[in-house]
This record gives structure tokens, C-alpha cells and sequence, in this order.
């Protein structure tokens, strides 16, 4: 039988936790010929933030294993599989991950017959909305608990579809409001708006037109960026920026979906606009990269709320590749943050330098290693811990002594993974 993308960062344990991160943000196209089984058909685009963001998982984790008062005795495990940012690379994830396949299949089996009933029975995840709403959906029937740390569509807070979704970000209700807000504080009513092919864009864009045209703005105009624009199509879409009077821009989209767009725009050398950043890509890298700071300086947004984990950052820079199986995400991520590529690597760039592996992660500054303070890997801590406190209540963990203060689990109960959030 065929296979997609088997890449996979995992560990065994009692439980295993899956997550789901676009450490890519291009897709390739499915096909489907119907004579064959599906082929590997690798994404592109590696995302140094979103591996920040799994790397604080397993970081999570391991905390969590050394803290003798949560879920003690009981091991967490994971499984973190690509999502590639996109619904049918996600939907393809999430089902490896629920299916408990695996490239040491023991470890699913033994996670199994150890507490929870099913190889998974719980994931963080997702990132964008429009696949977040794919794997809710596809899994709330089954009661599979999806926490997510990114995902911020209004239409995701409808338990009645999306019954077993739960996430740490807040919904862009609150957003909208505030860029409403912003508007009005500037006074700024002749306004564009771009976003992009998903629901994030769609239902934040639409909550933020009515609420605008409700204060007494108006948008002068909106432009959707394709899944995977063209060159053609991203000149259009410049070409019409510049005709238009509006100097306010107004943007719901992700870093990696907009990297074409601003590269056409600060190749013509356009200035004079004030771009609004939604949350998504407020934060992110793009703004201090240097060919693009004479375009977006002064770009304004809100983001969410940072915080700093203590410890992290030295977690961080002790990540290094190795020539295994399971290293292939760290591989990946080695020949992006150092642009060279490993010679047991992914590289198919033969132009690109060879490096040893042992380059210095100090002497970098990238979306990888600014760490104060993150938010979105802070989301992504905090949902690893919601689903370990669940669990600690679950297998009833309790005091043995006071005195002694020590604890344990009911380690020979078995749960399904509806009763993690009860």
C-alpha cells in the first residue's frame, strides 16, 4: 500500500499525545489517477516558527515527566506529524495519527495496551482555520479532543459542529473589534482589505467589513491571494494597489501566504502605505527582514498576549540533526536556519553549501530562536498542560502521604479519549 509524507518527530510513552504543525506552508497538489497508490509528494516552504512550535511540545513534555506532582509514574509520549498548512495534507496527518501507524508501530500498540484505548486520545493542533475545521469536524464525531494554539475562526466556537474542539487563542471576534477600534482612533475610513483562500481570512474579513461599515468606514477594496499565486496573478493583485486611493491596508493572512505579494511590492519599491497586520503575521519574521522594511515599517496590529517559559530558550538551542530516521524535521530545519544542506540532509539545493551539523544556533537570529516572549508556542505549552492536568484528573491521581508528599495514578485504569475532556 502507498504512503504520504512519513516523516515523523515521535517518542513512546503510556500516552501519546499527537500534534499537528505546518512546518511547511506549500502543499503540493493531490492526484489522484486511480490506476496507482497515492504517491510521496513532499511539501515546500520550511516554516523556522512552526518548528520553534513543535520543538515546545517536546518540551512540554519532558517538563511534564519530570514533575513528580503531575501525572506521576505515567509517561507522556507524542507523535507530531507535517500538516503542510493545508486541509487534505492535514486531514492526511491527522489520520496517520489516529490510525496509529507508525515507523516503530510497537509504540502505538504498547501506548495502547498500557491506559488509552486509542493510539492518540488527544492532539494539539491546528494552526490555520480552514484545517482545523477539516480534522474537527472529520474527529468530533469519534469524541477525539483537538486543542489548538492558532486556530482563531468565530465559526470554530459552534460546539454543535465542532463538539470536541477546544483551543488556547483567543477567537477573532475580539480582533475585529479592536482593528474596528483602531480604525476609528485614527480615524482612518477609506480602508482595503487582502486575505487569502481559507476561512480565516474569509469570516475575519467579512466580521471586520460589517463592523467598519457599521462605525461609518468603508473598504475600497478587497483582493483574495490564491492558494499558490501565479506570478501573473500577484502583479494583478500589485498592479491594483496602486491604482487604488485607499493608503490603509488591512490584512488577513499568514506570513508564508503573503511572502510573494510583499516581495513583489518591495520590489517595485512601494511605500506609502499603512499596512495592518492581523495576528497571524504581526509578529512574525517578515517584519524585520531587511529587504522588507522600507515597505512595512510602521506596520500596526495587535497580537496576542507573550510570556516567557523559563528554560526554553537553552531547550532551543540544543537541537541538533543526526543522521536518523526521526531526525528528518531537524534536518530540515538545519539546512533552512543555516541555508546549506547536510550530506545525509533534504536538500535538493546542490548550490547550496555543505554544512557539518555542528554550526552554532547562538550565533543566529531567526523566528526560531527569539523566544522573549513567545505567544504562539506559549498557546502551544499551554495546551500540552490542559491535556495533562485532564489526564492526572482522570486516572485519579492522588496523594499516598502527606508527610512524604508523594503521589500516584491509577496506571491500570483504561480511558477512551471523549473522557479526557468529560
Amino acid at each position: 500500500m502507498g504512503e504520504f509524507d512519513s516523516h515523523v518527530l515521535e517518542m513512546d510513552g503510556d500516552v501519546i499525545l499527537g500534534g499537528l504543525f505546518p512546518l511547511h506552508y506549500i502543499a503540493p497538489a493531490p492526484e489522484y489517477v486511480f490506476t496507482d497508490w497515492p504517491q510521496v509528494q513532499r511539501c515546500s516552504g520550511f516554516d523556522l516558527r512552526a518548528f520553534r512550535w513543535v520543538q515546545t511540545m517536546v518540551f512540554a513534555i519532558e517538563e511534564i515527566n519530570r514533575n513528580p506532582r503531575l501525572l506521576p509514574g505515567v509517561i507522556l509520549g507524542y507523535r507530531i506529524l507535517d500538516s503542510c498548512d493545508h486541509v487534505h495534507t492535514s486531514l492526511q496527518s491527522a489520520f496517520s495519527l489516529v490510525n496509529g501507524s507508525s515507523q516503530t508501530e510497537s509504540s502505538a500498540i504498547r501506548s495502547i495496551s498500557c491506559l488509552s484505548k486509542a493510539p492518540v486520545p488527544a492532539i494539539i493542533g491546528l494552526a490555520s482555520s480552514s484545517p482545523t475545521r477539516a480534522v474537527a469536524q472529520t474527529f468530533g464525531p469519534f469524541q477525539i479532543p483537538m486543542i489548538s494554539y492558532f486556530a482563531t475562526c468565530t465559526c470554530l466556537s459552534d460546539k454543535n459542529v465542532y463538539p470536541t474542539f477546544l483551543r488556547t487563542v483567543p477567537s477573532d471576534v475580539f480582533q475585529v473589534q479592536a482593528l474596528v477600534q483602531l480604525m476609528a482612533h485614527f480615524n482612518w475610513r477609506w480602508v482595503g482589505t487582502i486575505g487569502t483562500e481559507d476561512d480565516y481570512s474569509r469570516y475575519g474579513i467579512q466580521a471586520f467589513t460589517e463592523q467598519l461599515e457599521e462605525w461609518g468606514g468603508c473598504v475600497a477594496f478587497h483582493h483574495t491571494i490564491p492558494k499558490v499565486p501565479t506570478p501573473k496573478q500577484i502583479s494583478a493583485i500589485t498592479d491594483a494597489l496602486q491604482a487604488s486611493t485607499a493608503r490603509v491596508i488591512v490584512v488577513f493572512a499568514t506570513e508564508g501566504q503573503l511572502l510573494e505579494l510583499l516581495s513583489e511590492v518591495a520590489l517595485r519599491n512601494l511605500t506609502g502605505w499603512q499596512w495592518v497586520a492581523s495576528e497571524a503575521w504581526v509578529t512574525a519574521s517578515v517584519l524585520t527582514t531587511s529587504v522588507f522594511q522600507h515597505v512595512l515599517t510602521g506596520t500596526l496590529g495587535f497580537s496576542f498576549r507573550g510570556a516567557n517559559i523559563s528554560g526554553l530558550s537553552e531547550f532551543l538551542l540544543r537541537v541538533r540533526p543526526s543522521n536518523n530516521p526521526g531526525s528528518a524535521f531537524t534536518k530540515m530545519f538545519w539546512e533552512e536556519q543555516f541555508n546549506c544542506r547536510l550530506d545525509y540532509g533534504n536538500s535538493e539545493d546542490l548550490d547550496r553549501p555543505l554544512c557539518t551539523g555542528l554550526e552554532n544556533l547562538e550565533q543566529v537570529e531567526s523566528s526560531y530562536t527569539s523566544v522573549t516572549p513567545v505567544r504562539v508556542s506559549y498557546n502551544v505549552y499551554k495546551a500540552v498542560y490542559a491535556i495533562a492536568h485532564a489526564l492526572h484528573h482522570l486516572l485519579q491521581c492522588t496523594s499516598i502521604t502527606q508527610a512524604s508528599n508523594q503521589r500516584s495514578c491509577n496506571t491500570g485504569a483504561e480511558f477512551t479519549p471523549g473522557q479526557v475532556i468529560g
